[in-house]
Order: C-alpha cells, then structure tokens, then sequence
C-alpha cells in the first residue's frame, strides 16, 4: 500500500470518527440512563433578625428543620423535608457607637455523629461598621453531614439585639410521612406551607423571627 492510500484510508477513518462525534457517538443505549434521586433537594439561605439579645443560644437540628413546615391542622404541622445540610452562619451584629460589640458562632456539638470542630467564630466592632462572622463548619465534622431533625446541636449564637443572621441549608426529602414540628402553629390554615424562627418558635414567640412577609410565617 503506497503512502498515498494509507493517507486517503486514515483521512476517512479520522473523518468518520468526526461524524460519529458530531451525531452524538453510538446511538445504541442498552437501557434507560439511571436517576440519581426521586427526592427533593431544595438549597436556600434563610435569614432572620434577633428581637433580643442572645447568650449562647443553641440552635438545635430541629430547629432547622422546622424553620419550613407544612400545616397539617390549623394546630399541628410537619416538617416539609426529612434531612438537612447547614452549609453556612453568616451573622452581622448591629453597631453602637463608642461601646464593644461582639457576636460569635460556635460549632461545639458534641452528640455522636454531630460532633463539632469546637471551634469559635468571633468579632468584635466598635463605631458605624457591624461585626461580621462567616462561619462554616469543618467539612469532615459530623456537623457538615445531613441530618435528621434532632434535638443535637447545631451551632450556638451570642449576638446583640437587632443582630442579622444568616443560615445557608440545603434540604431534602422523600414522600413520606413527615415528622411534627416540634412546637403547634399559630394562625395556620391547613394545607399551607410556612416559614418560622430560627429558634423553631412560631411567628408571636420566636427570638428570631424570619425575614419574610407575615402572612408566610406562623
């Protein structure tokens, strides 16, 4: 075979491998392509407003499993999903002119499978800026997994009145029979789906209460 032909051979295999590529490759699938989940996964940054001061204030893996529920009754509801990821506390304290302001985010959780990196994250600000913590907690901790909603501690929180925070949770969930929040609805109608505090207190008695119109928190 001359050099020529093998060139001309090698131009049509290279070309129709081309073609092949263009048009998706091997158009054969020996089954359907698999699903990874039938569940929900729903990513989301809540926030909310401290209406007190707050002195190492745990909030538990409950809580945030209740900040989304459904309403069962207008007197008992269920939490919507049935795991929960904390990915991120993002808290701004607010500032008083001439006087120390600290706030801090704490990850000491000590329950098997929920342990903490006992680690403190902390500032402190003085004048017109707030103090600002971005906490996260240790990928390998077991605070960084998902988690059921339990009464295991998920982080705790010291901040002035007026404080902002932040939590960024990724959900998810199956069909299923929900687990009850851990504390009745106020003014629910059933059927709705509502937000409430980071504290999983309803809308009236929560120490932090969600940013969100009224009508969408109980």
């Amino acid at each position: 075979m001359s050099a020529r032909t093998r060139r001309g051979k090698q131009r049509k295999q290279d070309g129709g491998r081309t073609q092949a590529r263009r048009n998706g490759g091997n158009q054969m699938i020996p089954h359907p392509p698999p699903i990874t989940s039938f569940g929900i996964t729903h990513s989301v940054k809540l926030r909310f407003t401290a209406t007190a001061a707050a002195n190492q204030t745990v909030v538990t893996f409950t809580n945030l499993m209740d900040t989304i529920n459904i309403a069962l009754t207008t007197v008992t509801a269920a939490q919507l999903f049935s795991r929960v990821r904390m990915r991120k506390v993002e808290v701004w304290a607010t500032p008083v002119l001439g006087t120390a302001v600290t706030t801090q985010v704490e990850f000491v959780g000590s329950a098997v499978g929920n342990e903490g990196d006992t680690k403190i994250h902390t500032d402190t600000s003085m004048g017109i800026e707030p103090a600002h913590v971005v906490a996260r907690p240790a990928a390998r901790s077991g605070l960084a997994l998902f988690n059921t909603g339990s009464a295991n501690e998920a982080f705790r929180l010291t901040c002035p009145a007026g404080t902002v925070v932040d939590v960024s949770l990724t959900f998810r969930g199956l069909p299923g029979i929900f687990t009850a929040t851990q504390n009745a609805p106020v003014g629910a109608v059933a059927g709705g789906w509502y937000y409430r505090g980071l504290d999983g207190l309803a809308l009236g008695a929560t120490n932090f209460p969600p940013v969100i119109n009224a009508s969408g928190a109980d």
